[in-house]
């Protein structure tokens, strides 16, 4: 009795299975598709970004239905050293980002929160992530083999990915209602995958610095901030005149896995462009850190921005940004720019500043 329901599930399994060639460039769509969508997660801090962050976690499980079909054709050719190739060492490497990338994002997604040194379990899933495309590339060059027509049935294609997709869809659905049955720490999570932390002032929230945005402490006293550019009056302050200004209540997303809502103090960066009378011609404000960083708002956004001295009721710390840092609601953390020196009013964007994040802070 127990052999026909085991073999309704194979036959089940292999009429779901595409032919090879189309397993294969069904992974690397996969794999390309969750670089963007995760590269593009990194700028959504609303909740209209949800679709983005569902649709990458609903691919990557997805994702694991594809790796079974192709694990099971080559298992052998893994096992058997004797048939191992050139070749076989990076399908060992890609095999390995590919796994690391998805079993970290389960355990995120449960609500696991294991530190590396620096890096959240978030932090090592977008690090297998960045590794494994490059793998997958150099893999796919060396298998180079495009789908033929055979491979293609409209209907049985259509049935085929629109079941791994529901899989998916019905997997993470199962994972979430699990994590809020169990009441796990994944249940908390923002949609963006961002667990809690509990806490105000400079001990509520973690410091962290994009890749190597670590400078030396900055001294109060001979700090200055320049506002310049596209204004009638380019201005000078110093802390002092500074620090005493507006209060909001703000929640910082940080990329690398947590969120807090804290209450800022500062000036208000609509009462900086007021005074240095910005020019009709503006459009956007840069706002640069001591290190070189720099990330752009458009000008009306900046106006409601905030460029914090405090948080609670405590001067930033240096890990947090001080003397001042930008509290911009509605933007992920590595937006949120440190160390702030200068505010340039613009009349263009600035597309340059992605290469800078990833460059500055190095000698």
């Amino acid at each position: 009795m127990s052999y026909r329901p085991m073999a309704l599930v194979r036959n089940g399994l292999t009429a779901l299975k595409p032919p090879p060639r189309l397993v294969d460039w069904s992974i690397f769509g996969i794999v390309m598709f969750e670089a963007v969508s995760g590269v593009a997660s990194f700028t959504l801090a609303t909740p209209r970004g949800w679709p983005v962050f569902w649709a990458h976690r609903i691919a990557g499980l997805a994702l694991i239905g594809l790796l079974c079909f192709k694990l099971a054709r080559v298992r052998y050719r893994l096992i058997q050293s004797e048939q191992w190739q050139a070749s076989t060492l990076l399908s060992i490497l890609t095999i390995t980002a590919a796994v690391g990338a998805l079993t970290t994002g389960i355990a995120w997604v449960f609500g696991l929160d294991v530190r590396l040194y620096y890096w959240t379990l978030l932090s090592v899933h977008v690090g297998f992530g960045l590794v494994l495309v490059p793998l997958m590339v150099w893999h796919l060059t060396t298998r180079f083999r495009l789908p033929s027509r055979r491979d293609f049935d409209r209907r049985r294609t259509t049935l085929r990915y629109t079941a791994l997709l529901l899989g998916g869809a019905v997997t993470y659905w199962g994972q979430e209602r699990a994590n809020r049955i169990l009441d796990t720490h994944g249940a908390d999570r923002r949609f963006t995958g961002s667990q809690p932390r509990h806490g105000h002032g400079n001990q509520g929230f973690p410091v962290t610095s994009w890749v190597a945005d670590d400078p030396d402490p900055v001294d109060r006293s001979d700090w200055t901030l320049t506002v310049r550019g596209d204004v009638e009056t380019p201005l000078e302050y110093a802390y002092v005149t500074l620090e005493h200004g507006n209060e909001a209540e703000a929640l910082l997303d940080c990329t690398s896995g947590w969120y807090t809502v804290q209450r800022w103090r500062g000036i208000r960066v609509g009462d900086l462009l007021d005074a240095a009378e910005v020019r009709d011609e503006a459009r956007f404000v840069r706002f640069v850190s001591v290190t070189g960083y720099r990330w752009s708002l458009p000008i009306e956004e900046a106006r409601q921005a905030l460029l914090a001295t405090h948080v609670g009721d405590e001067p930033l710390s240096h890990g947090h940004g001080a003397p001042m840092r930008l509290v911009a609601p509605g933007r992920r953390g590595f937006q949120w720019v440190k160390w702030i020196d200068r505010v340039d009013v613009r009349r263009r964007g600035d597309p340059a500043q992605w290469l800078v994040t990833l460059l500055s802070g190095f000698d």
